[in-house]
């Protein structure tokens, strides 16, 4: 273990492959912080996600991400890919990528159908990359105060995914 106050529990366990599937899903785009990767993944599984796609972004297999899940690692999968190959499998599913940015064509979070889509949140310093925006179906906009700029990488995914899983 890699922390004074371990768990008290230490496993080896063999990482299988398993096939992208799913109604709603999370792309994580540059989210390198393992804080923000494993509290995203444990909102994910709290709200009913179907699995996470993290595109450069922090080892899914991190030990930080993995405490920080909360037991979610166990419940809810994970893919690791670049932009193209998200764009690529999502095409294949049918799910259109929802953004958490602003751009022209942007919609109010509590407007969108989320009832089938991936939702892509970014890292916490630039926010989605060029690429990722490029592969988005639509972007969403969390409504804040004026003077509030953005949310944290685990915050907006937990609003969005909240949003999604209001309306199931």
């Amino acid at each position: 273990c890699d922390t004074k106050t371990p768990q008290g529990i230490a496993a080896v366990v063999r990482i299988t492959e398993v096939e992208l599937k799913g109604k709603r899903l999370v792309a994580m785009d540059g989210v390198q912080d393992p804080g923000n990767v494993g509290t995203i993944w444990r909102t994910a599984d709290a709200f009913g996600a179907s699995g996470l796609i993290l595109c450069n972004s922090c080892d899914p297999w991190n030990p930080k991400v993995v405490r920080a899940t909360m037991g979610a690692v166990f419940r809810c999968p994970v893919w690791t890919c670049d932009a193209d190959a998200l764009r690529t499998l999502l095409t294949a599913s049918e799910l259109p990528l929802y953004g958490a940015a602003l751009r022209a064509d942007t919609l109010e979070a509590r407007t969108v159908d989320y009832s089938r889509c991936a939702i892509a949140i970014g890292s916490e310093g630039k926010g989605l990359s060029e690429a990722m925006l490029d592969r988005c179906d639509q972007t969403v906009l969390i409504p804040m105060q004026a003077h509030c700029e953005s949310l944290n990488a685990a915050i907006a995914a937990t609003v969005l995914l909240w949003e999604a899983a209001r309306n199931d």
